[in-house]
């Protein structure tokens, strides 16, 4: 059988892979859990289950490969194996919880890590990252019960784990999961210098205007291309509030301007969503007056937060950013946001 290793080097010999030193430094790492996983469980009154391995925790930059090697490691292992980002799967423990109460279940958490424990050997989660103060009170107490049922975790993040649900509300109660990655997992930082998403968007147009059959076929391209044609929708929860999301896959998002700029959105909501996202393709930005006052000013909220995180952003828009806005109040405090997107489409912004 084909070792981590193995399949690794096989990627890179077929060129579909670029062969990256940091990357390769992992896999001995991918390989210690194949191969606990795949050995043969001991079994009899006289005979002990053996530990279950370490899990692995690796955080990096965005765009370093932590996904995609992710995909390779799933698809290598024989055991029951889940592999899913990490936002939808509190939402399904959320769901699932709902549904524990409405059945009266004193303790609306233990069916859903029981039906966990019941389905899975390894929980394979991408973009790890707690942002919600709900997420925070109940991921402590799943992943106890999971680890305690020899349930293995690998987790990819952009954050080291002394980072997570940083500033936080009552962040001193989600310390002891902390504690608990420490120590049920390897933590492994992944310090490749290449951000190999930024390179399959350098050199390309990312802002396209005006908007047309032309246009929408490029961003179409675009998209096919940073998310291999897979994606789903996906929800952001907000100050308890569900924000949807039309497209998402491994950090990268797809809505149109109505989507986020013509509902009752606000700062946090904008500022969720580029925690969420290091890639944004935003579709169809129509002219901007008068008219639709409060859906520039959302727009204008939206760029200022995908600026300050460095959110990388793909649109197709009505008109060159000079000309969004060219009539009605806000036309002045509109340039600094026309400049942003200006900003925005150069090959290296959002590098550092």
């Amino acid at each position: 059988m084909e070792t981590m290793s193995d399949i690794y080097d096989r990627l890179v010999a077929e060129g579909k892979l670029r062969h990256d030193p940091a990357q390769e430094a992992i896999m001995p790492e991918f390989e210690r859990i194949r191969a606990a996983l795949a050995a043969p469980e001991k079994k009899g009154w006289f005979k002990k289950a053996a530990e279950p391995p370490k899990g692995l925790y690796i955080w990096g930059g965005v765009g370093r490969g932590k996904s995609m090697l992710m995909d390779l490691f799933a698809a290598s292992v024989d055991v029951p194996c889940r592999r899913v980002h990490f936002h939808a799967f509190m939402q399904e423990v959320h769901a699932g919880m709902h549904a524990a109460r409405q059945a009266g279940r004193e303790d609306a958490l233990a069916p859903v890590a029981e039906k966990i424990i019941a389905d899975v050997r390894l929980l394979a989660f991408d973009e790890m990252q707690i942002t919600d103060i709900t997420d925070a009170m109940v991921v402590g107490r799943l992943f106890e019960a999971l680890f305690a049922a020899g349930v293995v975790v690998v987790s990819t993040s952009n954050r080291v784990p002394d980072d997570l649900y940083k500033h936080g509300l009552n962040r001193q109660l989600f310390l002891p999961f902390i504690k608990q990655i420490k120590e049920r997992m390897v933590v492994h930082h992944l310090q490749s210098p290449t951000d190999y998403r930024q390179d399959r968007i350098a050199g390309s147009q990312t802002y396209f205007a005006p908007v047309n059959a032309e246009t929408r076929a490029e961003i179409e391209a675009i998209w096919q291309d940073l998310t291999d044609g897979q994606a789903e929708p996906h929800t952001l929860i907000v100050q308890k509030r569900e924000v949807e999301i039309p497209a998402f896959h491994n950090g990268v998002a797809r809505a149109s301007f109505y989507d986020l700029c013509g509902k009752s959105l606000g700062p946090a909501d904008y500022l969720a969503l580029a925690d969420a996202a290091r890639v944004l393709v935003l579709e169809n930005i129509p002219q901007l007056s008068r008219s639709n006052f409060n859906e520039a000013k959302r727009f204008v909220t939206l760029i200022d937060a995908l600026y300050e995180a460095k959110v990388r952003l793909i649109c197709s828009a009505a008109a060159a950013p000079e000309y969004l806005y060219v009539e009605g109040e806000g036309t002045f405090e509109f340039e600094r946001t026309a400049s942003r997107l200006r900003e925005m489409q150069a090959e290296d912004w959002a590098a550092d």
